[in-house]
């Protein structure tokens, strides 16, 4: 067993490529994590940015925009950025599988195999030769063509399974709104693993990407069963190494860096993968701080640990940062978390502004 101490959390900041964001386009960002999620658009953005040498916002749209990243259903039964070649075989890996958990909800909606079977024939025939629409859109069209959409959120249950089954993605903004595109028009052909070649590829992406982490870990941010992870995990153990720490086995990528840059702050947006990809999240909460919605919203993180919250709130001319701290800060750090915010500030391309 190696020989290896780290700090967990710092040892993240590392691997997810916080404490030194070197990738060059938001495809890196995604392809090194294999998923990111994705459901907050806008803090997803920055979510990728976070990782980008240099980037804006209109940097990680363009590469929506240009399918260099995709924004579907893979896992968990929640949105996130893919890479395109990715995208077809991680669907039918762990994608199709929410579809039977849900089974009864689509029986109480109403959602049967000849609704979704009418619905894919329709989403088909609107979208074919390049075109997208918005939900509202889809909507509009299911609906003439007698498919109901209202009621218990049925019209996007209907576009989740759609999406699952690998029909459709997400594409690029149309105003303010995601549109929709049939999947296989939108990207290149993918790659075709199956079965233990595709749970062992992403469980390489897992632990590379986000470790040290331990399977239950692995689990929880995939979606598979404990006993599928650990198929996964097993696979790919010879290029990894393990710890115990407090009784529990981290595995992490051999040679990965060990510890942070003093002050090295980072304002996340919710549901980042430093907080989200994990199933024990105590790494980096704070005291007293464990609340599953608060260590999921935006943080601002001080050497790995939570230190605070933060909101921002978009204006005219200019984006308010206002921060909640848990904590009291010296001047050295209270100017490295306005440094955080500053970034912030440069990567949607408009002034910042800090309350007292």
């Amino acid at each position: 067993m190696a020989t290896w101490t780290p700090d967990i959390a710092t040892q993240r900041l590392h691997s997810q490529h916080l404490a030194r964001p070197d990738f060059r386009t938001p495809a890196d960002v995604v392809r090194w994590f294999g998923a990111v999620q994705a459901q907050d658009y806008l803090g997803s953005l920055y979510a990728v940015g976070l990782r980008l040498r240099e980037g804006t916002q209109a940097t990680v749209e363009k590469a929506i925009a240009d399918a260099r990243i995709i924004r579907t259903w893979p896992m968990r039964g929640t949105i996130h950025f893919v890479a395109p070649e990715d995208a077809p075989w991680m669907l039918k890996l762990l994608a199709r599988r929410g579809i039977s958990s849900n089974g009864a909800m689509y029986r109480r909606l109403g959602l049967t195999e000849a609704v979704f079977a009418r619905a894919h024939n329709v989403v088909v025939a609107a979208l074919h030769g390049g075109k997208r629409l918005t939900r509202l859109e889809m909507y509009r069209v299911l609906e003439a063509a007698g498919v109901r959409t209202a009621g218990e959120q049925r019209g996007l249950h209907i576009l989740g399974y759609l999406a699952r089954q690998g029909l459709i993605c997400l594409g690029p903004r149309q105003g303010k709104q995601p549109t929709f595109a049939l999947l296989d028009e939108w990207i290149p052909a993918g790659r075709r693993l199956e079965g233990q070649e595709a749970l062992t590829e992403l469980a390489r992406r897992y632990f590379v990407s986000h470790g040290p982490a331990t399977i239950q870990d692995f689990a929880w941010w995939s979606g598979l069963s404990l006993a599928e992870a650990g198929t996964g995990l097993k696979a790919v153990q010879s290029d990894f190494v393990n710890q115990e720490v407090d009784g529990i086995a981290y595995w992490c990528a051999r040679g990965a860096r060990v510890g942070a840059a003093r002050e090295d702050v980072h304002l996340l947006p919710a549901f980042d993968e430093f907080a989200v990809a994990y199933k024990n999240r105590s790494a980096f909460a704070y005291p007293g701080k464990v609340e599953a919605g608060l260590l999921l919203g935006p943080s601002i993180i001080l050497d790995g640990r939570m230190i605070g919250v933060w909101r921002r709130t978009l204006t005219k001319d200019s984006v308010v940062v206002a921060l909640d701290l848990f904590v009291r800060l010296n001047k050295s750090r209270r100017a490295a978390v306005e440094k955080a915010a500053r970034r912030y500030a440069d990567f949607l391309g408009v002034p910042l502004v800090m309350p007292e």
